[in-house]
């Protein structure tokens, strides 16, 4: 497992940003569900994953089950991708996993959504607003999970050229949480490519908790208590 510093920069601003933005008037934390509220909830509709924890097997040890346990989100070890965890350097704190496979990788994001609705719709007209902004294109398409949009954006490269940059956000609408994928490297833009790495997330086993969160927050993610020898060697 590799960890990797990140200083945020503007794009992971905008990012977060367009997922914590809420209309003050209808932001509420949401509060434990009583049992009534779990028995009336709808079945969720994600037919091959990824899963709550509450519709899978959860043993005292993930890795039992071929999983990596990351607190807010269990990941499938499979063979050929490799986990590495972006670690924000001002919080210390985890803020994604990656899945890497080749010159192609998964950015894994966990948020808490309302109990009643999802929010992936929205964040999708969020998403495509904010790239028109930026002088980029946003095209939405039907996709393995259903409605995901593919991002062009300009950029330059460290020499001044100007180029563009691609990627394929993909979004999954759970009991109570919502979990966003983003695809870059030549998987943003080869299906079968992307294939192994959309496989890895039907997988993922989003893991909300109770505990009362507002809409939009991030789902809390851990380092492996096996890999925080490894974190304590990198930081010496």
């Amino acid at each position: 497992m590799i960890f990797r510093k990140r200083k945020r920069d503007r794009g992971d601003d905008q990012g977060d940003r367009r997922l914590r933005r809420r209309d003050r008037e209808t932001d509420q934390v949401e509060t434990n569900p009583t049992q009534d509220d779990e028995e009336t909830r709808p079945a969720p509709q994600r037919r091959h994953g990824p899963y709550d924890a509450a519709e899978v097997e959860m043993p005292d040890d993930p890795a039992s089950v071929g999983r990596v346990d990351l607190g807010g989100l269990q990941i499938p070890a499979m063979e050929g991708i490799e986990l590495r965890l972006q670690i924000d350097q001002a919080s210390q704190t985890v803020v994604a996993a990656l899945l890497v496979r080749g010159d192609s990788a998964l950015e894994l994001r966990a948020f808490a959504a309302p109990r009643s609705t999802g929010i992936w719709d929205e964040i999708r007209k969020e998403i495509a607003v904010e790239t028109t902004r930026r002088g980029g294109v946003a095209t939405e398409a039907i996709g393995p999970f259903g409605p995901e949009i593919k991002v062009v954006l300009p950029t330059r490269t460290p020499d001044g050229r100007q180029v563009t940059q691609t990627s394929r956000i993909v979004g999954v609408d759970g009991p109570r949480w919502f979990l966003r994928g983003t695809l870059i490297g030549r998987a943003a833009t080869d299906p079968a490519v992307a294939g192994p790495l959309l496989h890895a997330m039907s997988h993922v086993v989003v893991v909300r908790g109770k505990a009362p969160m507002a809409p939009r927050d991030m789902i809390p993610l851990r380092i492996p208590e096996a890999a925080r020898a490894q974190v304590l060697q990198q930081r010496a």
